[in-house]
């Protein structure tokens, strides 16, 4: 989380009674690290200061309760993407997008092909994560609805403190030991506007908010690891967990629950790192198509080919096609005049 933002937790936590400066140097912090505008706080060193505070006295439904002290603006960039759009359903979709301005571990996953629309965390977040993100989503919706954004549910994969304490405040019932952590939307609500919809403005913030993201690493801690030990196997190497997760000096199941803690799951990855190798081999012409599909483990070509159009929105003969193409298009450019006329001479004689 970038440190600045953590202030707005702090703040929280001292409206409900605690010393912020104990906390933060319980998790090796000092209000100087939150003032830092470039710096970032770890999700170990939040973890830290989160669970000291319930050390000290235990606040039932900890992150409901932050939630709610939690203003709108907030989170200023991530919180004016999301209430400048158009619609709920486009507010939500920003989320997905700029989630990673606010460092948060997992990632938003939409469904619009059901009814109601399915908002779902992915993985397994944190239940302090899940708790805090969909009260936010739900209190801060329905005030920029006025009052009109009511969810069909809430779900969590574990048990709350108290679950009809959040039943009464999201106005909605709360599936509990649920398979997935989230969020449901009936499609009225969902296409609902929101009243500080600027397109103007939130054009100006994207553009703002697309710079920060490309400067932030699109991997780290474990996930950043995998990624490199994929990258090496994948192409004719073992792939499969127990193997990469024995490389890494873990089990397969820390693995998945490291990975699950930062946003990420190990298929995922596996899937990134196939689209990277598939489309550094189809660009080289020295291999068939179906070598290609045999080296990242598939053992026939329709599985690829579907992968690969799902990837690159193409088959991989035309991706190779355009790709020749592309190659031949600089090499004349970068060729010297006299070539280009030789080039051109032979073309005609040709003819």
């Amino acid at each position: 989380m970038p440190a600045r933002d953590l202030r707005v937790m702090t703040g929280g936590l001292e409206q409900l009674g605690y010393d912020s400066t104990a906390l933060l140097a319980a998790a090796g912090l000092s209000g100087i690290d939150l003032d830092d505008p470039d710096g970032r706080v770890s999700c170990e060193a939040i973890g830290q200061l989160l669970a000291h505070a319930q050390q000290l006295h235990v606040t039932p439904n900890f992150a409901l309760e932050l939630a709610r002290l939690t203003p709108i603006g907030a989170y200023p960039l991530l919180d004016y993407l999301i209430l400048t759009s158009d619609t709920v359903g486009a507010g939500v979709r920003q989320l997905g997008c700029y989630r990673q301005l606010i460092g948060d571990p997992f990632a938003i996953v939409v469904d619009e092909s059901v009814d109601p629309v399915r908002v779902e965390m992915s993985g397994r977040p944190a239940p302090f994560n899940a708790e805090y993100t969909a009260s936010l989503m739900v209190l801060h919706f329905r005030k920029e609805t006025d009052g009109g954004f009511v969810p069909a549910s809430v779900s969590f994969q574990h048990e709350p403190d108290e679950a009809a304490a959040f039943e009464r405040v999201l106005g909605c019932p709360v599936r509990i030991r649920a398979p997935w952590s989230g969020i449901t939307v009936p499609r009225a609500v969902w296409e609902l506007p929101l009243r500080r919809r600027d397109p103007v403005l939130r054009q100006v913030l994207e553009a703002q908010a697309n710079g920060i993201l490309a400067t932030l690493p699109k991997r780290t801690g474990v996930a950043l690891e995998l990624q490199r030990a994929l990258a090496t196997r994948v192409a004719g190497g073992e792939t499969g967990i127990a193997s990469v997760a024995r490389g890494l000096a873990m089990s397969s199941r820390t693995l998945q629950r490291r990975l699950a803690a930062e946003g990420v799951s190990y298929q995922e990855l596996l899937d990134e790192a196939r689209k990277e190798a598939a489309g550094r081999h189809i660009s080289e012409p020295s291999l068939a198509i179906c070598e290609v599909a045999y080296l990242l483990g598939y053992s026939e070509a329709a599985p690829f080919h579907r992968a690969f159009r799902r990837w690159y929105g193409t088959t991989p003969d035309l991706f190779r096609r355009a790709n020749r193409e592309t190659s031949v298009s600089r090499a004349t450019a970068h060729a010297s005049p006299a070539d280009r006329m030789g080039d051109a001479g032979s073309r005609r004689r040709n003819g």
